[in-house]
């Protein structure tokens, strides 16, 4: 009996905190519709027709995948070798790219933005895109996930004779699906929500990405709370419908014990 009654005190506890979690969604989505004087369409028109929110929209979604894409090849490439080939400096590398990640992102904002300056990629997609290209976390937790392959598996494949990058692609990415589901989630959500680094590398309005856009329109419609909650709903949907249908790969890349030799 008491631990029936604890475990509904616990669901009881789990239902309370989603209700809290989701409030604010709710009340955004009714406020975005115009729910207190009827439901209506009216601020997302304005948004696509008037304000031109599209090409934002079409901006961070192609920034977005882009990033993904590379940053899976490349933190990939970087965690399968970190974790199981052997090259000279691997471990003092790797320290030194751990220690990176103490570094706040914005120390390293001036000194890359010359950097792109002197290339030319100031007020360019590629300018905005190459930031976000490989990162440590990613690297780190692929590698960590790579360590569990079993080296029996991986020798028995260069014993059949396939190289390298065979094995790497025929293999490894196969065995670490989950990790890299749930890196390219991390790796979206983040590109989808930048909103200091276009800010800084962007000038002309027709490659702002949406959280630029949206904040530009806040300045001008600062009073339209409906408009702008319109706009917070087009920013948030897109990464809540993708962790939705993604979510069987997170929690089998959080839940996932060691792979056995």
């Amino acid at each position: 009996m008491t631990g029936r009654l604890a475990g509904v005190g616990l669901h009881g506890l789990l239902v309370a905190a989603a209700l809290v979690v989701a409030a604010p969604l709710v009340w955004m989505l009714a406020l975005s519709f115009g729910a207190g004087s009827g439901v209506t369409l009216a601020h997302y028109r304005t948004l696509f027709e008037r304000l031109h929110v599209a090409r934002a929209l079409a901006n961070s979604a192609g920034l977005a995948l882009a990033v993904t894409a590379v940053s899976l090849v490349l933190n990939s490439l970087a965690g399968y070798a970190f974790a199981k080939l052997e090259f000279r400096g691997r471990e003092p590398l790797f320290r030194v790219l751990l220690a990176a990640l103490v570094i706040p992102g914005q120390v390293g904002m001036l000194p890359l933005f010359v950097g792109l300056k002197q290339l030319g990629l100031v007020n360019t997609y590629l300018g905005v895109v190459v930031p976000g290209l490989a990162s440590v976390f990613g690297i780190f937790l692929v590698r960590q996930y790579a360590r569990a392959i079993p080296q029996s598996l991986l020798d028995a494949a260069r014993i059949d004779g396939a190289s390298e990058f065979a094995i790497y692609r025929t293999l490894v990415l196969r065995l670490c699906r989950p990790v890299l589901v749930t890196l390219a989630l991390f790796t979206f959500l983040g590109a989808w929500n930048d909103f200091l680094w276009p800010l800084v590398v962007l000038a002309d309005q027709d490659r702002y990405t949406l959280p630029v856009a949206l904040a530009a329109l806040l300045g001008e419609h600062a009073q339209d709370t409906e408009l702008m909650m319109a706009g917070a709903v087009l920013t948030v949907a897109p990464v809540l419908l993708l962790f939705l249908g993604l979510q069987r790969y997170y929690i089998e890349s959080v839940a996932a014990g060691a792979l056995k030799e």
